[in-house]
């Protein structure tokens, strides 16, 4: 059954996936150019992705963030307003948002609409809307957002346990910032942020559509020209700390708000990725059916949902989780994530839970690479990953030939997620 759907998921994507990589020659910089041609629809897009920039690169808690935003304000000479409407009247998205690792500016249209989206771009990069009524209008949306957090518990108990996780990284900063932090940013700070870091070696372009590989590659040329290069430094990795810990705080909640986390021993690159994909599904990221959830909804009750999974990232990984439950059930649902962990640990899985893990990841693979959005994204974080265009395909075949004796091996290598971390946000007890 699993061999019927790989082939026909491969079939599907060998018909659909046309993403290459080749170099954009800029001065004497070479630019990743990422580009898969696709004439289903008359739309092209182009993502400008900025490595090392995202709010781990943060010299200020919410800086990169507020640096985002302040480029989703059109332009000096236009205004916002005045940049949106030009935009909107050829139903142009231009758009800028930043991850953890990287800063992204994205830009689409319909195919005759490109040109003009593109000189849009260049005067939004030559000439960001660098006024003191811009700041102050983007602080103000961003301190209203993080009032509004201020009673979020889901938001304060995972922060507290980034906070227990990775101490003394910038990681354990929110990345959107305090009231206090953001009201500290100066336009200055951000002119400097955005100069130092987007650069054109430290770009990546992703771009696809209806429209030639030559065409789009020199639409990338023009915008890249526009840029300098710069010395942003890497992101240094960041690894979580193994103690068992439980950290609670008293708010005015009805609920406890259960997060929890470990170190996880994975690097970005690893050969094992595959097997740590079935592990973290089995015991927790597959929602209904999950170790996690049928222990602590379905038998005990303690909860409506429970998840888990593993996070693999170029800079840090970790197990993490989280669940909520009644007031009083806290310090139960809290020794049964634990118990769960190191059953998992001791006896791994089963034949049939390797089946099921395998037949869904497998099967659903189309639904995960239909659109060129997704085809694009899969790409870039093969790219990202240091993993050749197309490696997705060799990793469904390998989920395909894992056998119940690996994934028990893999899974009893990795004892560290049982050093659990929780942070707990609760009420009083009745």
């Amino acid at each position: 059954m699993i061999k019927k759907i790989i082939t026909i998921t491969l079939l599907i994507q060998g018909t659909l996936m046309g993403a290459n990589l080749s170099q954009l020659k800029i001065n004497n910089t070479e630019v990743p150019f990422i580009f898969e041609e696709n004439k289903n629809l008359p739309i092209v897009s182009m993502q400008l992705i900025f490595k090392n920039t995202g709010s781990l690169s943060d010299t200020k808690s919410g800086l990169v963030q507020l640096s985002a935003a302040l480029l989703n304000e059109g332009t000096k000479k236009e205004g916002s307003v005045g940049f949106a409407t030009k935009l909107e009247s050829r139903a142009i998205s231009l758009g800028t948002h930043a991850g953890k690792e990287t800063f992204v500016i994205e830009v689409g249209s319909l195919k005759e609409e490109f040109p003009y989206a593109i000189e849009r771009l260049k005067e939004l990069l030559t000439d960001p809307n660098y006024t003191e009524e811009t700041l102050s209008k983007i602080k103000t949306q961003a301190i209203g957002n993080l009032k509004r957090k201020e009673s979020d518990f889901d938001y304060i108990s995972s922060l507290e346990l980034k906070k227990m996780l990775f101490p003394n990284t910038p990681l354990a900063k929110a990345s959107a910032g305090t009231v206090e932090s953001v009201e500290s940013i100066k336009l200055v700070e951000i002119d400097k942020h955005l100069g130092d870091h987007l650069g054109v070696n430290n770009a990546i372009v992703v771009m696809g559509g209806d429209i030639s590989q030559k065409e789009a590659s020199a639409f990338a040329t023009t915008v890249l020209s526009l840029l300098s290069i710069t010395n942003s430094k890497e992101i240094e990795s960041m690894k979580a700390l193994g103690k068992k810990q439980v950290q609670e705080k008293i708010f005015k909640s009805e609920q406890a708000y259960v997060y929890f986390g470990s170190p996880l021993n994975i690097a970005y690159d690893s050969k094992e990725r595959h097997l740590a994909k079935v592990a973290s599904f089995v015991l927790g990221s597959s929602g209904f059916g999950s170790r996690m959830m049928e222990d602590i909804r379905v038998k005990k009750g303690l909860a409506y949902s429970a998840y888990s999974r593993f996070n693999i990232n170029k800079t840090h990984s970790y197990f993490s989780g989280y669940l909520q439950t009644k007031i009083e059930s806290g310090e139960e649902a809290v020794n049964s994530v634990k118990e769960v962990v190191e059953i998992f640990l001791d006896k791994g899985i089963t034949q049939e839970e390797l089946t099921s893990a395998q037949q869904f990841i497998v099967g659903s693979e189309p639904l995960r690479n239909e659109t060129l959005s997704q085809r694009l994204g899969r790409a870039f974080q093969e790219f990202y990953t240091n993993k050749p265009l197309g490696s997705s395909v060799e990793d469904l075949k390998k989920i395909e030939a894992i056998k119940l004796e690996e994934i028990n091996a893999f899974i009893k290598q990795h004892k560290e997620i049982a050093d659990l971390s929780f942070s707990v946000v609760t009420g009083q007890k009745g």
